[in-house]
């Protein structure tokens, strides 16, 4: 075939133009990094990578990965990402919870339940997030009492303006044991719902699947977690002087950023919510109800299972919001990758466009990861599948 005829095929052309375009995009690409590149070095500005292997230097009040201040500035970067990644984990998941609730009280048939939970609604939606941030770290948590004055939770815990006191295990051993017998009740669960398919298709009854989920992954687990928790030795903390010693603390900056992140989201994701059950079909819900389903089960087994696939494509923005919101805890002092690297780490080194570039490819591997699984739910629960 010759190249007139080659050029003549339109998926040919539309393949050549898309390569020019991509080469060309790369093209400009290369000349701003050479561009920048060659105006640092005239200017005496250090370029490259080598100083994240420097000492950081630059304590961390709050970090859960061993770092110390004589640690590299890798190894500053690693707390910053793990602190963001805590923080948007557990955010996602309460706003989750207290989402789905606030969606489900909206249409509620009381008027003052739902009353209450649409104005809950409307006030988060309009209210800027930064200043939801501040609200919560400067009106909640530090009008909390000073720690002699804590508020005690079940004489173990205590919450004060310093933050979260808990107790600490010495021994870690014994909840290894519990996150193995969770993966092992997950993985039983995964085998069960298969067995339960085949045997709806095979004889048209199914297996309790929700009472034996809740028995793998919610009891054995919680009753691993109670064995060893009175199996191990904990710190638990305790008044000394004018604050608590031993445990752990979580510092009233992740407090404060875990609840704005999570009652403001959750505002959102109960209007995701809310719309995920109004577009199920009366009739799904009719005929539930002609075949004598209980309330709780139409909602379980007919209302969920079909508002998810209207509800999980919007929610999978509303997690990578919070990923990226978490950000605001730079406003605060909350030490993640923005406040620690792009801050303490950027005004130590210099070093202001590697360090941005490292962010932006950390902020977008993260994301990228979430949509990726979200995704791969979704096409998992499809009415439809290609």
């Amino acid at each position: 075939m010759t190249i007139a005829a080659l050029l003549r095929d339109r998926r040919v052309r539309d393949a050549l133009a898309q390569a020019a375009v991509a080469i060309s995009l790369v093209a400009l690409l290369v000349y701003f990094i050479r561009n920048a590149s060659e105006n640092m070095v005239k200017a005496g500005i250090a370029s490259g990578f080598d100083f994240l292997w420097r000492q950081a230097g630059i304590d961390v009040p709050f970090q859960l990965t061993g770092y110390t201040a004589g640690s590299s500035i890798l190894g500053l970067l690693w707390v910053g990402i793990v602190n963001t990644l805590l923080v948007s984990a557990v955010s996602i998941v309460a706003a989750t919870v207290l989402g789905f609730l606030v969606g489900v009280a909206r249409l509620s048939r009381n008027p003052l339940l739902a009353g209450l939970a649409g104005s809950y609604v409307e006030f988060v939606r309009n209210i800027p997030l930064l200043f939801f941030v501040l609200i919560w770290y400067f009106g909640v948590v530090a009008s909390l009492p000073a720690p002699r004055a804590s508020i005690g939770l079940f004489g173990i815990a205590f919450l004060n303006n310093r933050g979260l006191t808990v107790p600490l295990p010495n021994d870690t051993a014994g909840f290894g044991l519990v996150a193995l017998v969770l993966a092992a009740g997950i993985a039983l669960q995964l085998l069960v719902v298969r067995r339960s398919r085949r045997r709806q298709a095979a004889t048209g009854r199914a297996l309790p699947v929700w009472r034996i989920g809740v028995g793998l992954v919610v009891v054995l687990p919680l009753l691993a977690a109670l064995a060893a928790t009175l199996t191990t030795a904990w710190d638990v903390p305790a008044l000394r002087g004018f604050n608590y010693r031993g445990g752990f603390v979580l510092v009233p900056e992740f407090v404060a950023l875990f609840a704005a992140l999570s009652t403001y989201t959750a505002g959102f994701i109960a209007e995701i919510v809310r719309a995920g059950i109004l577009a199920v079909p009366s009739g799904q819900i009719e005929a539930a109800k002609a075949v004598g389903l209980r309330p709780n089960q139409i909602m379980r087994l007919v209302t969920i299972p079909q508002a998810l696939r209207v509800m999980v494509p919007p929610m999978t923005s509303q997690y990578l919001n919070v990923i990226k919101n978490s950000s605001f805890g730079a406003a605060i002092a909350y030490p993640d990758v923005v406040s620690l690297f792009m801050g303490s780490a950027l005004n130590n080194t210099g070093q202001a466009i590697e360090i941005i570039a490292i962010t932006l490819a950390l902020y977008l591997a993260i994301s990228l990861a979430v949509s990726a699984f979200m995704n791969w739910y979704n096409a998992r629960i499809a009415l439809v599948t290609r």
